[in-house]
């Protein structure tokens, strides 16, 4: 997903995604713990999503905190 796309999203929107990325990826790995998983590059794309979410929320945390000083 683009960084675009991201920043056109609402807030409650991001975290649910967020929640859904973490599920995903925990799925994957105990996946990929009891047999291999097809595709193993899937674990470090989700890891990046994820990284990507956190990334704007910050940006927007600190964008409001900045906004109120």
């Amino acid at each position: 997903m683009k960084s675009q796309i991201l920043t056109e999203t609402p807030d409650a929107e991001l975290e649910e995604m967020l929640v859904s990325e973490k599920e995903k990826l925990y799925k994957m790995r105990m996946s990929h713990a009891v047999s291999p998983l097809e595709n193993p590059k899937l674990i470090s794309s989700s890891k990046k999503q994820i990284a990507r979410i956190k990334t704007e929320m910050s940006i927007r945390n600190n964008k409001k905190e900045n906004s109120i000083k």
